[in-house]
């Protein structure tokens, strides 16, 4: 008798694993549903829903807390909680963080910025918004669109809501989401520089300069900014991006070769000026 190779036995066992995750979840969904969302007699139903989803949210029950919000916005569609409640299906999809619930959580708060563009939490959706891009980047060395529209939506709140009190965690994040772009840019630069195509390297490490001076690593891009230069033979525009490395980084694995090459560079050209 011949027994199925291990591999299948293991693939049957995901896929049984799988149905009964979905079965539990749709069981959940539908208990909820079975019960009834708001009990019979209930005076304020939307504010009912509105506290459980809540709840449920902050403990971080997603799907639970998803069908209260859902219900209050489909059915109380004047209530003053619908706002808040759409925020929250938003929360629900951004606290899940898989790919998928990310893209739904920007979607939740993109058409509340579109229905609701002077509520007093618009500063927080449009936070959201940016965040559920944030957690999508990429490393360095992958593709950077997420990044780009992450960067987009932070600068979006800076313009519109540059007193919220949301502001200071805002610029932490944007700075780490430029610093993953200056970061790509970089490593093309370096990889060029690598390979010998001075031109190239040059060109992209000017770009990281030019884009974002703030560039938490462009000590990195200082030296072989000027090692490209001293490469082509134009040491004169090398000599400044070693002393810039050297003025604004106390601490650098770049700093004993920049002082080395500042030394040289200021030896040779002081025996020239004397030669001639």
């Amino acid at each position: 008798m011949k027994f199925p190779h291990r591999s299948a036995f293991a693939r049957v066992g995901e896929l049984v694993l799988a149905a009964i995750v979905l079965a539990a979840a749709g069981a959940c969904s539908s208990s909820l549903r079975s019960k009834g969302l708001v009990p019979t007699g209930t005076v304020n139903p939307d504010q009912f829903l509105f506290e459980r989803g809540t709840k449920e949210l902050n403990d971080k029950k997603w799907l639970n807390a998803r069908e209260y919000f859902k219900e209050l916005i489909e059915t109380y569609t004047q209530s003053p909680y619908r706002p808040d409640a759409k925020l929250g299906m938003g929360d629900t999809y951004l606290g899940e963080g898989s790919s998928e619930s990310l893209v739904l959580a920007i979607n939740e708060f993109k058409e509340f910025l579109t229905f609701y563009p002077t509520n007093r939490r618009a500063d927080y959706a449009q936070y959201k918004l940016a965040l559920a891009h944030f957690r999508q980047m990429r490393a360095p060395q992958r593709d950077q669109s997420e990044t780009r529209d992450a960067v987009h939506e932070f600068d979006v709140f800076l313009d519109r809501y540059p007193n919220s009190t949301l502001a200071p965690e805002v610029k932490d994040h944007l700075r780490e989401a430029r610093d993953r772009l200056s970061e790509a840019d970089y490593e093309v630069g370096f990889f060029y520089f690598r390979q010998r195509w001075y031109p190239g390297a040059a060109d992209r490490f000017l770009t990281v300069l030019k884009d974002d001076p703030d560039f938490k690593n462009r000590d990195a891009v200082y030296f072989y900014l000027a090692e490209t230069y001293v490469k082509t033979n134009q040491k004169a525009r090398a000599l400044p991006y070693y002393e810039k490395l050297v003025e604004e980084f106390q601490q650098s694995e770049y700093l004993r070769d920049a002082r080395k090459r500042i030394e040289e560079l200021r030896s040779t050209s002081e025996t020239k000026a004397a030669g001639g």
